[in-house]
């Protein structure tokens, strides 16, 4: 089983096309790939993972206010939706990705925020016993 141990508020925002549900259940046919990532979100929620969810024809605002996504927008028209960021990073657009490809977006993400930055050598040198200069 796939478990995520975030150590700080991992977040993923999924703006969505215009539809009248995010389930997939709505309708006169049921979308199975809808229900299928409803269910993959909130088994991240239950991973303490921080899930928002815009639905393009309810909240466009959402759509707008974010550069990346209006972005996206722009270039690709509704083509790009739905689009899903990690922690404001683009995870993918144009299609929902897979619980799989959601944790192991949300490792590397976990992974990047680990790591420190090193400071800049002050010499041109790789060390004084290094024989390089």
């Amino acid at each position: 089983m796939l478990q995520i141990q975030p150590t700080k508020t991992m977040t993923v925002r999924v703006y969505d096309p215009a539809m009248c549900c995010s389930t997939g259940v709505c309708g006169p046919s049921v979308d199975t790939q809808l229900v299928q990532f409803a269910a993959d979100l909130q088994w991240l929620e239950t991973q303490q993972v921080r899930v928002q969810r815009y639905n393009l024809s309810q909240q466009p605002d959402a759509f707008l206010q974010n550069k990346k996504v209006a972005g996206l927008l722009q270039a690709f028209d509704e083509k790009a939706l739905p689009i899903i960021l990690v922690n404001d990073e683009i995870l993918v657009y144009g299609q929902y990705p897979s619980r799989e490809e959601l944790a192991q977006a949300l490792a590397d993400a976990k992974e990047r925020s680990q790591v420190k930055p090193q400071a800049p050598s002050t010499s041109s040198c790789c060390g004084p016993d290094s024989n390089c200069c």
